[in-house]
């Protein structure tokens, strides 16, 4: 995949130049006409990936007019090459990228999550059986004290009462609370709507999905 660096300006990068139109930069110019060496077809393509890369960022904008404004731009660049396939394709190509960039890192994050998530768990594990251990040593050692001060902390207890329930199905009923939930049956709804089943409320969608290979 090429690499994401930063370009001067998104619309630039996403833009078709001309095809007669000449060279003026100093360095390679992002066009979109595919005649040129495979060092040049890997520079427009990296300035393509981060052009669209650069759009995408701005998609978590807290300003619903600035994401709409990034989306609305990524349509108008390709639509912008409707009797260009080979422009189409490789900015459709360049998106592609970045999608799959997206969710790779995404999936790489929540595996981070999951590793930092078990880390924690087992810190405060230990932290608590140490604290268990140091109450327990230092309650036999004074057993009627309520208060522990050390050079630099304090162990404090406070009193406080809960109720354990040992056996439920023992309760009386009056003992009880009943909670009720419903949820649709999807399942058995989609069955009766395919089945020509008039449902007030309930529309059966058809959607297209797709898979980026």
């Amino acid at each position: 995949m090429p690499v994401l660096t930063p370009i001067p300006t998104v619309p630039a990068a996403l833009a078709t130049a001309p095809a007669a139109a000449p060279q003026k930069a100093a360095g390679p110019a992002c066009s979109l006409q595919r005649a040129g060496s495979l060092w040049q077809l890997g520079i427009e393509a990296q300035e393509l990936t981060t052009a669209i890369s650069q759009l995408a960022e701005q998609l978590e904008s807290d300003d619903p007019e600035q994401r709409q404004s990034a989306l609305a731009e990524l349509e108008a660049a390709l639509l912008a090459e409707e009797g260009n396939r080979q422009a189409l394709a490789a900015k459709a190509d360049a998106t592609c990228w970045v999608i799959e960039h997206l969710r790779g890192q995404a999936a790489y994050r929540q595996q981070q999550a999951k590793r930092l998530t078990e880390l924690a768990r087992s810190d405060a594990g230990r932290a608590d059986a140490l604290e268990e251990s140091l109450v327990l040593v230092l309650t036999r050692l004074q057993p009627a004290a309520t208060r522990f001060s050390f050079p630099n902390h304090e162990l404090s207890s406070r009193r406080s009462q809960a109720v354990v329930i040992d056996d439920e199905q023992a309760l009386e009923p009056e003992w009880l609370t009943v909670k009720t939930t419903s949820q649709p049956d999807k399942a058995a709804i989609k069955e009766a709507l395919k089945a020509g089943q008039q449902i007030p409320g309930v529309q059966l969608l058809s959607r297209r999905s797709w898979r980026i290979h």
